[in-house]
């Protein structure tokens, strides 16, 4: 396939050396010079300018307050548009009457730029596919069979729904790490601090504009999420106040503690079934994904394995 990439940092460069090294006619482009030569000197082929411009997919991996001036300049193209953008509601409205389907692999890193890709990022990683009303399901399975190819995991979901985990799941985590660190300041927490401190923190060095991108474009879900998170630790703080805070803090913890420990869950038996918007949709909200790609009618999937009591 003939594949742009426009948007060549941590997400958008590993995807360029990805599909090179799948074998596909990978072409990138970024409108910083030094990434663009820094790609090159890679093996992989960029353009300068976005001018002329006509993959058969054009991928758009750029932060979100980046992605009206690229559209600007791809008025004229009329091939199928993705994304790597960590939000999908506000994507959709802005490719809402192009042939897009939205995308997230859920595959980053605390580090950005084209020097930190990695050719093998979405390998056994997630890949989240929307499959909303407009979405042509033929679109849809050649993005999904492209991004299996990869290695990825690809996972149906709808934009609004893929809004809300992500909210709980990635852009909560960063808020949290950034108060956890504001919450151990000082030398002598700091010179204390290991494993707990470095692992609750990680994500608190990302760069600020992508942590306000993310999550202040996704503001409805993250406020959501975050009251519950906000709701969770007051009862923390309500335990610490019980008559036996160490029995009370532990039954607080416990339910976490089950939770965490059967994530991620063990893939179960691979099945076969039709290819259905509806039948798709239910297997992303039951926690499964595609496998493979039979046909234009048939796919091979997996659910999570059924919980041992």
């Amino acid at each position: 396939m003939r594949i742009g990439v426009i948007g060549l940092g941590l997400i958008g460069g590993s995807l360029l050396r990805a599909l090179n090294a799948a074998g596909h006619e990978a072409t990138g482009y970024d409108s910083d010079r030094t990434t663009r030569l820094a790609a090159v000197a890679s093996g992989l082929r960029t353009v300068d300018t976005l001018d002329g411009w006509r993959p058969d997919v054009t991928v758009l991996a750029v932060p979100l307050p980046a992605v009206e001036a690229v559209l600007a300049r791809l008025k004229d193209y009329d091939g199928l548009i993705t994304d790597v953008v960590s939000v999908k509601q506000p994507m959709r409205e802005r490719l809402a009457g192009a042939r897009f389907v939205g995308g997230h692999p859920m595959a980053g890193k605390e580090t950005s730029g084209f020097e930190h890709s990695d050719v093998d990022l979405f390998a056994h990683r997630v890949w989240a596919l929307c499959l909303d009303e407009e979405t042509r399901l033929a679109d849809w399975l050649t993005l999904a069979g492209l991004f299996l190819e990869l290695g990825a995991r690809v996972v149906p979901t709808t934009a609004a729904e893929h809004d809300a985990a992500v909210a709980a799941i990635s852009h909560v985590p960063h808020l949290l790490a950034a108060a956890l660190v504001e919450a151990a300041a000082g030398p002598l927490p700091r010179a204390l601090a290991a494993s707990s401190f470095r692992d609750g923190t990680r994500v608190a060095l990302t760069r600020p504009e992508l942590v306000g991108a993310m999550a202040g474009g996704n503001a409805a879900a993250v406020r959501e999420a975050l009251d519950r998170t906000l709701a969770a630790l007051e009862g923390a703080r309500d335990a610490l106040d019980a008559d036996d805070p160490r029995a009370a803090v532990g039954e607080w913890f416990t339910p976490a503690w089950e939770s965490r420990r059967n994530w991620p869950p063990a893939p179960g038996p691979t099945l076969t079934m039709a290819v259905d918007r509806e039948r798709l949709l239910a297997l992303g909200r039951a926690g499964g994904w595609v496998h493979s790609i039979e046909d234009d009618r048939h796919i091979t999937v997996m659910r999570p394995a059924a919980k041992v009591p």
